[in-house]
């Protein structure tokens, strides 16, 4: 990437953090399998088991820990192994909790919430169910699972329900929520890609599969991609970041005074979804790149035809406003210096 290239898409991933590069290699150089039973296995094993404690201890986490391929597998085996009826899920939860419950219930927003009427009402049917909630929202950056007392997870835990946080987008950065399982993906806050994992507070919520991570998960462990998780989020913080919150708020204030930033409810500060005053966000995207720009869209393009994004429909944004909308995420390494210039970029384009 050259010095005139400035990234701003780390909602869809962030660059490696150095101690994550270096845990990382020395995770390589212990090249046996870590469920062998020789002194290289055991080996391997200790470091494994040393980087699921790290990981609780940087998240403060007193469950479970599952380590996956990434965020979709964790998903899968949450939402689909958990000892539950029913799945409900938001309406603006990221694609791959769709697929991860393909039956599951849809529930309406309201106000940049989850409708709590429509939750208890769906609470009420017959049946356990569990509940998928972002903790932060990967296309707006609204924040939908707070990390203070929540009444959405007292109310489904009253009914005898788990919830599902999905926190890829805030781990590392924020407190986790009071959630029964929690989502995590490591290249989202600085580790290696390949590697996330399911924080389970107790495997009796959880049907075993078979297989290693104690029966949950099939496959050799990705002994590397859990030593750079671990150190990634060890040396991860919004406040160890390039920018301050107050850099990142002036930030969003500079981009609505050419645009609406989008704020269906709580915000938080490292994920903006802006919408240009005239332009479609595919010509932003192709604009934004050309001046040396990497953000994303906030609408999706389908078999050649541009669509409303199913998030900010779910918000219920209106539909030309969705289709002007282009993301804006912010990461460790983003400086001060950067956000000027895209700022000021963003001001010529939709002079």
């Amino acid at each position: 990437m050259s010095a005139q290239q400035i990234y701003l898409d780390h909602a869809a991933t962030t660059p490696l953090l150095p101690p994550a590069r270096e845990a990382w290699l020395e995770g390589a150089a212990l090249w046996a399998n870590p469920s062998s039973p020789h002194k290289q296995g055991r080996a391997a094993r200790a470091s494994l088991e040393d980087a699921r404690e790290r990981v609780k201890d940087a998240l403060g986490w007193q469950g479970e820990v599952i380590f996956t391929s990434g965020a979709s597998e964790a998903l899968a085996i949450g939402l689909g192994r958990a000892r539950a009826e029913r799945r409900l899920v938001s309406a603006v939860e990221h694609d791959a909790v769709f697929r991860a419950a393909p039956d599951a219930q849809e529930l309406p927003m309201r106000e940049g919430e989850i409708d709590s009427d429509a939750l208890a009402r769906a609470l009420a049917m017959p049946g356990r169910a569990v509940v998928a909630v972002q903790s932060i929202n990967s296309e707006t950056g609204t924040v939908l699972l707070p990390y203070a007392r929540n009444p959405l997870v007292e109310q489904v835990r009253a009914a005898g329900g788990l919830v599902v946080a999905d926190c890829s987008q805030s781990a590392g950065k924020a407190a986790l929520p009071d959630a029964d399982m929690i989502v995590l993906s490591a290249h989202k806050l600085g580790g290696p890609i390949g590697i996330g994992a399911l924080l389970v507070k107790d495997f009796a919520m959880l049907a075993p599969s078979g297989g290693q991570e104690r029966g949950y998960r099939a496959g050799t462990e990705n002994l590397p991609g859990a030593l750079g998780f671990a150190a990634g989020l060890e040396a991860m913080g919004l406040e160890g970041w390039a920018t301050t919150a107050e850099q990142r708020l002036d930030f969003r204030a500079a981009l609505s005074r050419h645009g609406e930033v989008l704020q269906p409810g709580m915000q938080c500060s490292h994920i903006f979804a802006v919408a240009a005053p005239r332009l479609a966000a595919t010509a932003m995207l192709i604009r934004m790149d050309a001046a040396g720009f990497a953000i994303s869209a906030g609408s999706a393009c389908s078999s050649g035809t541009l669509k409303q994004s199913r998030v900010l429909k779910g918000f219920g944004i209106d539909e030309d406003l969705a289709r002007r909308t282009v993301r804006v995420s912010l990461g460790w390494n983003t400086t001060p210096a950067e956000l000027d210039a895209f700022a000021e970029a963003w001001s010529k384009v939709n002079a």
